[in-house]
């Protein structure tokens, strides 16, 4: 994982503590005391409800000082029922809040909390705090990895967010060194809700918070945060910078440094007018290339208004340390969303596998998979419902289901676990048949047994329909759950007129698990297996949308690793012609209106086309290799008719039974023997 370290923070001061309005280590409370009934002023439970199972005890078992501290934990596949609200008895807009208190999170469990925007619980999140596998990662519900940094199991650590909510600049620190600066979607708080996932084990101890007001000086352009970009060696990024207007006056233009790795990058911001506490996000035009290893980034905002030096020149700087994950060679996570368009919270999905997309590029395939709705893959859906407890949730290379937004954590793991073998997809592609053959190659850097199992994805980007199946509902419309990637403003439901679905899953073949029929029972070092799959892609499908995703699952029924590739990329790395694992079947909604029996045939076959209403009707029967062995075009039909086919004179093989129905296309497999 990235480890990010502030060596110099200077937004932000550490402020004077003396005055602070929550301080509580329980020590002069008892063991089993319930917090919302021994301190009522701060400390409640998500319904109000005290005393009970969603309160917190009081515990000697663990204590970062003193002999005590609160303990959360939960089993349940939605956690809780522990739900502690510290609540700051305001909701404050200005000045700058300081919350913090110490974790001890037990080895193999996790720990989270939020903070509430506003004094109606439940109404807005303003941030994230995911702890797991060693790692912290904050989001705001619209960005993740805001600040992320790594902790030790079952050792103490303090997590403080100072907010300086006049400016919207935020600073994370653990055990005192920063770990990040970044401008906060929602800039209110409220109170602080602590609260078990499934899988937690944690204490807290020290809590604490202060509020304090802050005073705008003249002209003061303070660096309010920075976004490297990305954090994984190899990738070439284009950071961001953001700057808040300190002061009283306008500020016009501004340079910005980015010192990283021996070299200067230098972005010249002119023609702005940013007013007074507001901020302005840059993001660099040149782009930077990570390396490996630690590095210092020195972030500099000089120049301001053309006049050299600002009133408060301490607020200039950043200093960061990064460490970039550096991936398992040839290595592919993989990330399936479980969505419908029925879902109003499902959007939240949407913008998260949007932004894994753009910042994790090739070591990240992602795959909407649908329920409910027009875009669902029966087979696929069925599949991943037995693995999640609702929606919208994501599997990482098919670990425990996370919330889409909590998928952070899972792939810079999975991203670092050396794969059982190296990935590759060939591919060719006929555009008049319509015909794409797919490769999936697996070279083994491991001796494996045919407990393995591979498996083919086809996804599509920019899905739209008309129907009112394709509207989404929206649960974030209005804003009043917070920021999440334009959603916001757009209406609930959102019109199928303006939604286009990416990731879309299309086809899955030749199940859900996958299967090893192709595989010997003992593998080598260096032995490859590859499986041959065939699609005909519905003319309704854009061939140029479509990513094609191999996947080896491991005994375990994990993702050991992926490939993904367009199909232009995957007939430019070659078709490997080897083992045929199945003839994809795309379901349609046609799929009722084509019967073909008897299959396997053998002398004849009989074809069934079910139609009430007028439609135009053609007919073809094509090879594997996509030629054409014999089409009729019905003209308009509106009856149920059937058809037979003598076959005793084809080739036994697999071929395919093509039905269009006013230019929508469905297939059938046939097999003669």
């Amino acid at each position: 994982m990235k480890k990010t370290t502030l060596i110099v923070a200077s937004l932000l001061c550490t402020l004077g503590l003396q005055a602070q309005i929550l301080s509580e280590n329980f020590d002069a409370l008892n063991v089993g005391d319930y917090m919302g009934v021994q301190s009522p002023t701060y400390w409640t439970t998500w319904s109000g409800a005290v005393g009970g199972t969603e309160d917190v005890q009081v515990t000697a078992a663990q204590a970062s000082s003193g002999a005590n501290s609160i303990y959360f934990s939960s089993t349940g596949a939605n956690g809780g029922p522990q739900d502690v609200v510290v609540d700051f008895g305001t909701q404050y807009i200005d000045g700058v809040l300081t919350y913090e208190n110490a974790f001890y999170i037990e080895a193999g469990k996790n720990a989270y909390y939020n903070f509430q925007a506003t004094p109606v619980i439940g109404t807005t999140w303003a941030m994230n705090v995911n702890m797991s596998n060693g790692i912290i990662s904050i989001d705001d519900g619209l960005t993740s990895d805001l600040a992320t940094s790594t902790y030790s199991d079952a050792t103490w650590f303090t997590l403080r967010i100072e907010a300086n909510l006049t400016l919207n600049i935020w600073t994370a620190f653990v055990d005192g060194v920063a770990i990040g600066t970044w401008a906060n979607g929602i800039g209110t708080l409220a109170s602080v809700d602590i609260f078990p996932l499934q899988g937690s084990g944690f204490y807290v101890d020290n809590v604490m918070f202060d509020h304090q007001a802050y005073t705008l000086s003249n002209l003061n352009a303070a660096a309010a945060g920075f976004a490297m970009g990305g954090n994984i060696a190899g990738l070439v990024v284009s950071p961001t910078v953001t700057v808040a207007n300190g002061g009283t006056t306008d500020i016009t233009s501004f340079d910005i440094t980015v010192d990283y790795n021996g070299n200067q990058y230098v972005e010249n911001v002119t023609g702005v007018t940013l007013t007074s506490t507001n901020s302005l996000a840059t993001t660099f035009t040149t782009t930077i290339p990570l390396v490996s290893g630690v590095n210092p980034v020195i972030v500099t905002i000089s120049n301001v208004n053309g006049a050299g030096a600002d009133d408060i020149a301490s607020d200039d700087v950043i200093m960061i340390s990064i460490d970039p994950v550096s991936p398992a060679v040839g290595k592919v996570v993989v990330g399936e969303e479980a969505t419908g368009t029925w879902c109003g919270w499902c959007p939240r999905g949407a913008v998260f596998m949007d932004r894994f997309a753009n910042d994790y590029g090739q070591y990240w395939a992602g795959i909407a998979v649908h329920n409910g709705d027009p875009m669902a893959v029966t087979t696929y859906d069925a599949g991943i419902g037995a693995l999640i407890g609702g929606y919208p949730s994501a599997l990482v290379d098919r670990l425990p289901e996370v919330d889409p937004s909590a998928m952070s954590n899972d792939f810079f793991t999975r991203l670092q676990v050396a794969p059982a073998a190296q990935m590759t997809t060939g591919a060719t592609w006929d555009a008049v048949t319509r015909i794409l053959n797919v490769s999936v190659s697996a070279t083994f850097d491991q001796t494996a047994t045919n407990s393995y199992k591979m498996l083919c994805v086809l996804t599509e980007d920019g899905v739209t329909g008309t129907a009112a199946g394709y509207a989404q509902t929206n649960y974030y419309a209005g804003g009043g759950n917070g920021v999440m990637g334009g959603y916001e403003i757009l209406p609930d439901p959102v019109p199928a007129s303006q939604m286009v679905y990416d990731h879309v899953a299309r086809a899955i073949t030749p199940s859900f698990s996958g299967n090893n029929t192709c595989f010997p029972s003992s593998i080598g070092i260096g032995d490859v297996v590859t499986n041959n799959y065939s699609f005909v892609l519905p003319a309704t499908w854009d061939e140029n949308a479509i990513t094609i995703i191999g996947m080896l699952a491991d005994p375990a029924g994990n993702i050991d690793n992926a490939a993904k590739a367009n199909i232009t990329t995957a007939v430019a790395n070659g078709f490997v012609s080897a083992c045929n694992v199945s003839v994809s079947e795309i379901s349609s909604q046609l799929d009722d209106v084509l019967r073909v029996y008897p299959n396997p045939a053998s002398t004849q076959v009989t074809i069934e086309i079910n139609v009430t209403n007028e439609s135009l009707i053609q007919l073809r029967l094509i090879d594997m290799t996509g030629k054409e062995i014999s089409s009729k075009n019905y003209g308009t039909v509106s009856v149920a008719s059937t058809v037979t086919i003598n076959t005793s004179d084809l080739d036994a093989g697999v071929y395919l039974v093509e039905l269009t129905v006013n230019g929508e296309k469905v297939t059938k497999r046939l097999v003669i023997e």
